[in-house]
């Protein structure tokens, strides 16, 4: 971190220890999602946009285009599926805004995301805002009828090759994700101009990995009443900090990741924020765990289904034994041997993950009593 990403880190910690009553507003984009290895929509060459192009799509936006998804759901269930919440882990930036919320200094979360990570990381319901939607609730664009969580994750998930249909009206299901052609949240709406009315010059709005581009979220730092402080955490500026900037604006240019880190830091946080970053870490290895003894079982089970193979190509004797059962011997001897490969291969990686971030089985199960980050289903 350089002088002046320290400096600008300094002078929002300084604000907010100096005003221990204010509440902290946080306008969030995908740049806070990125770490979580979730693309960005629009960064050239590996934002979402411009990975899309196996989808052999119209415009790359198609894939959230509420009437060409009525034409062809299925590329959007094909994005759906690597996008789907519990394939990612919160960011350190998810865990700050946690850390405020536990602090008691969190007002609101606005997020433009729909990975659902907010609440994965534990945000309250009643401090979170997700102005595009979210996963997490299900409706039929025909009825409207809501459907739980499974419906949708079953279509999505397991590779069923069927589109989710309401059992009512035979409408296609998709979540509450606003696409483009659909109207924001009324929540979004009202929310926001509740929180207008009540913001002083004690409440502070942190923007953050956001290029502010995407209309009507990217106004919202326009609305900011300038008694205000207003602070942009990004890559460069954006929005009305580029086009109309104040001069009590507090401008970090850089990784959000690294702010997170050093707020808290500067705010004497450290060893809290270190907990909830360590928590998912466990959280993490665990489930890792989890696939490699699952795919162990799998390779063992194939390993064991070979073995019988061969054993049935040796009954038959050497005498007797055709070129072809000769040949199935070999390839089945083969199989064999690339199978052991493959789980000695999984089993290796799992354990240099655990020793990559410091955490191995006898450290997890020690530490089973640590509070562990629940997101909000």
């Amino acid at each position: 971190m350089n002088g002046n990403q320290l400096r600008t880190i300094a002078s929002l910690a300084n604000f907010i220890s100096e005003n221990p009553n204010a509440k902290l507003i946080f306008l969030v984009g995908a740049g806070i999602s990125t770490a979580c290895g979730i693309p960005d929509f629009r960064s050239p060459g590996t934002g979402l946009y411009d990975n899309l192009a196996k989808l052999n799509l119209p415009f790359a936006e198609a894939v959230f285009d509420i009437d060409f998804f009525k034409q062809d759901p299925q590329p959007f269930y094909t994005l759906a599926k690597e996008l789907y919440p519990g394939n990612y882990e919160p960011s350190k930036f998810h865990h700050l805004m946690r850390l405020f919320q536990d602090k008691g200094r969190l007002h609101r979360v606005y997020t433009q995301n729909i990975d659902t990570l907010e609440r994965s990381a534990g945000i309250h319901a009643e401090n979170l805002v997700e102005a595009h939607g979210s996963f997490a609730h299900n409706h039929c664009i025909d009825c409207g009828i809501e459907y739980p969580h499974e419906h949708f994750k079953k279509a999505i998930l397991h590779g069923s090759g069927k589109l989710a249909r309401c059992t009512k009206c035979n409408g296609l299901i998709k979540p509450k994700i606003v696409f483009f052609g659909e109207n924001l949240p009324s929540h979004f709406f009202s929310t926001w101009d509740d929180d207008l009315e009540i913001m002083n010059k004690d409440y502070i709005v942190i923007v953050a990995g956001t290029s502010l581009a995407v209309y009507p979220f990217a106004s919202l730092p326009t609305e900011i009443p300038t008694s205000v402080k207003r602070a942009l955490v990004n890559l460069q500026k954006v929005g009305d900090f580029k086009a109309n900037p104040r001069k009590s604006d507090i401008v970090f240019s850089g990784p959000t990741e690294l702010a997170a880190e050093e707020l808290a830091k500067q705010l004497g946080w450290q060893e809290e924020f270190q907990e909830l970053v360590e928590a998912t870490l466990r959280k993490e290895t665990r489930e890792e765990d989890q696939a490699v003894s699952e795919s162990s079982h799998d390779v063992e089970q194939q390993l064991s289904n070979v073995v019988e193979g061969l054993e049935k190509i040796s009954l038959e004797g050497t005498g007797g034994r055709s070129q072809e059962a000769e040949e199935s011997k070999v390839g089945a001897q083969r199989e064999s041997e690339a199978l052991e490969g493959e789980r000695k291969e999984s089993y290796t990686q799992g354990r240099e993950k655990e020793k990559a971030i410091g955490v191995d089985n006898t450290t997890v199960q020690e530490k089973e009593a640590v509070t562990i980050i629940h997101a909000k289903k």
